[in-house]
């Protein structure tokens, strides 16, 4: 192997070991994301809901789930429904609700 090649592999090495923390941190950080996601998704499922019920229902803050909820709602994942009382209804999707 020439030395410039072993060195470009020292370089990318100390680099990784470097970086490591932070690359440890963005897993632990999406982890906890897609656990997030995935129990409000949940909760959604056993019937729509309105923020505050999903929140009671993940034991989460209302305001990540409003934030989650907006954000999955932005990307085609959920549906929002009429409104209860002073609050909208949300339900997965795929399951869907009535837009009216």
């Amino acid at each position: 192997m020439s030395n410039d090649k072993k060195s470009e592999k020292e370089a990318l090495k100390k680099l990784r070991e470097k970086r490591k923390p932070s690359v440890d941190r963005a897993k632990k950080a999406i982890a906890v994301q897609t656990g997030t996601i995935k129990a409000i998704v949940q909760a959604m499922e056993k019937g729509s809901g309105t923020v505050p019920e999903i929140a009671s229902a993940t034991g989460l803050p209302t305001a990540d789930v409003l934030l989650y909820v907006a954000t999955l709602k932005k990307y085609g994942k959920v549906v929002e429904g009429a409104k209860d009382g002073d609050y909208f209804r949300y339900a997965p999707a795929q399951g869907g609700l009535p837009t009216t």
